[in-house]
């Protein structure tokens, strides 16, 4: 009987702290989307507005704040993907609230298909894990999926340590089911925390540029490769 008692109030418990938790989540993402931005390059002879348009237009795509060090609560630098802005002579970023701002492009590695921006404008950056992946792990994308604004999708890592697929002359990807979309690229891959595991980068497909349900992130620890490499350089 005691025993009964003990499992009704662990039920009772959790049932009615469900929508407490539930509304930490829903605020947790919706501080994270702060973090995220819209790269929209100028790319020469090429016209906006991106997808949904004829072809021969600009592409967009995602970036989001990071930071070098552990120092400090704002940043003004932004990780996308190299390829995005690769041919652009400007680079726009738009922020949850709409505002647009021309940022600078600091850094670019063709190799492993990274760059770095900076802003006037300071935001709050997402949080690198420090915590090992698993296959079969929750895991989230805040992406500008066909340049439609960002919009949150999720899956599970479908596999780890991908490496010789042909995108990049440098590569550690992170397989994921999460939907991913042209202007996904150099969106944040995030934990069930809301911290950094990876950066999107690739489709696979073989027909048509859209999702198929097998898609790639350079990993955290690739990331954090290169920007120790460069911090002494850019700050």
């Amino acid at each position: 009987m005691l025993r009964h008692f003990f499992l009704f109030l662990i039920i009772f418990k959790f049932w009615f702290c469900l929508p407490a938790i539930a509304k930490h989540d829903n605020q947790r993402w919706e501080e994270l989307f702060k973090s995220v931005v819209n790269v929209l390059p100028t790319w020469p002879g090429y016209t906006r507005p991106g997808f949904g348009a004829p072809s021969g237009v600009a592409p967009e795509g995602t970036g989001f704040y990071f930071k070098f060090s552990e120092t400090g609560n704002l940043s003004n630098y932004i990780l996308t993907a190299f390829h995005v802005i690769e041919k652009a002579t400007k680079v726009e970023v738009e922020f949850f609230d709409d505002r647009k701002e021309v940022a600078e492009i600091i850094y670019v590695d063709e190799k492993t298909d990274i760059a770095i921006l900076k802003t006037k404008t300071k935001n709050k950056p997402i949080k690198f894990s420090n915590k090992n992946i698993y296959i079969g792990s929750h895991v989230c994308v805040i992406g500008n999926s066909f340049g439609l604004g960002s919009s949150l999708t999720c899956g599970v890592i479908s596999a780890v340590n991908r490496k010789n697929l042909g995108f990049n002359a440098i590569e550690d990807f992170i397989q994921t089911d999460a939907a991913v979309n042209p202007g996904d690229s150099g969106a944040p891959l995030l934990n069930s925390f809301g911290e950094l595991i990876g950066m999107v980068d690739a489709i696979y497909t073989k027909e048509a540029d859209i999702d198929a349900g097998v898609n790639f992130a350079i990993d955290k620890e690739l990331i954090q490769q290169f920007l120790k490499s460069r911090s002494n350089k850019i700050n």
